[in-house]
């Protein structure tokens, strides 16, 4: 293995002089003499066998070639910075990993609110959003597969925190038959036509999302695919509002008057399946969570 010609110091010696105008600015800067300065960066370009710098008056200035090294030596020591930074945060227990169940009936923008003000303070710790519903979020509570999971009714054994309500609208095509009708009377009345509904995500279920009396269905993945069906004059759904918002003011869907039924509420809640181990980012995603929702 052939050894490195220069080293780190070296080149974040450079970085300064050029960053700061000078060998006498970037001394003033990193608490050293110039002269240490000025022999570390000479001994840099005699290990290289090329000039990175020249002098003209009293400030330095790159050259071609110390204009390219440069630019990738700061890849360089910004890796190494981040390297060791991410050593320390192990140290202090800070997680590098956060994993998130979200229902697809919580809006994602509201989420990503909170992780705008996560990311600042997140120390370089990963995030993946998991897509679940019904059971599926059980599941991966129960198996504790996730760091935070927003749902809607916990598992047994569990505690969480009220988040929102997530409201339901019963929505179809403008053109569809159901929307002639005027005042649905009855679930009978709906039964009889084409229901799109939300699979489970848990690996053995069938609790789909969705009033389920229908006796024509088709189940898809998320409420996306279900508003593509919707649009082609298909079938029926009960759908959350905040999806479905803009097809109603644009009146490309329109909503279904059920008697006695005519929205529907959930609470939507915030849990940390394993709530004796919780570290550090954890916590403070949490409570941002928690925060977004006080402030609103």
């Amino acid at each position: 293995m052939s050894r490195a010609k220069s080293t780190l110091e070296q080149w974040r010696i450079v970085q300064a002089v050029v960053d700061f105008g000078g060998y006498a600015q970037a001394a003033e800067k990193l608490n050293k003499s110039q002269s240490s300065l000025n022999h570390a960066v000479a001994k840099l370009q005699h290990q290289l066998g090329i000039n990175l710098l020249e002098v003209k008056g009293r400030k330095a200035y790159l050259t071609e070639q110390g204009e390219v090294l440069l630019r990738q030596s700061r890849h360089l020591t910004q890796s190494v910075d981040e390297l060791e930074q991410l050593a320390t945060n192990l140290g202090q227990g800070w997680e590098p990993n956060l994993i998130i169940a979200r229902e697809l009936i919580y809006p994602m923008e509201t989420l990503v609110e909170a992780l705008k003000a996560f990311l600042p303070q997140s120390r370089g710790t990963r995030v993946t959003i998991i897509d679940s519903v019904i059971s599926g979020t059980h599941e991966l509570i129960n198996n504790k597969q996730v760091d935070i999971a927003i749902c809607t009714t916990p598992p047994k054994g569990h505690i969480s925190e009220p988040l929102c309500e997530a409201k339901f609208e019963l929505v179809c095509h403008p053109n569809h038959p159901l929307a002639q009708v005027g005042d649905i009377e009855d679930d009978k009345q709906l039964a009889q036509h084409l229901q799109i509904v939300i699979k489970d995500t848990a690996t053995n279920t069938t609790n789909d999302i969705g009033w389920l009396k229908a006796e024509q269905r088709w189940t898809v993945s998320n409420f996306h695919e279900a508003k593509t069906i919707l649009a082609s004059n298909i079938g029926f759904c009960w759908i959350p509002n905040f999806v479905v918002q803009q097809e109603l003011a644009s009146k490309q869907l329109i909503r279904l008057r059920l008697r006695g039924s005519s929205q529907r509420k959930i609470i939507m809640n915030l849990l940390i399946p394993d709530r004796d181990n919780q570290e550090p980012a954890c916590k403070l995603l949490e409570s941002l969570i928690l925060q977004q929702h006080n402030e609103s």
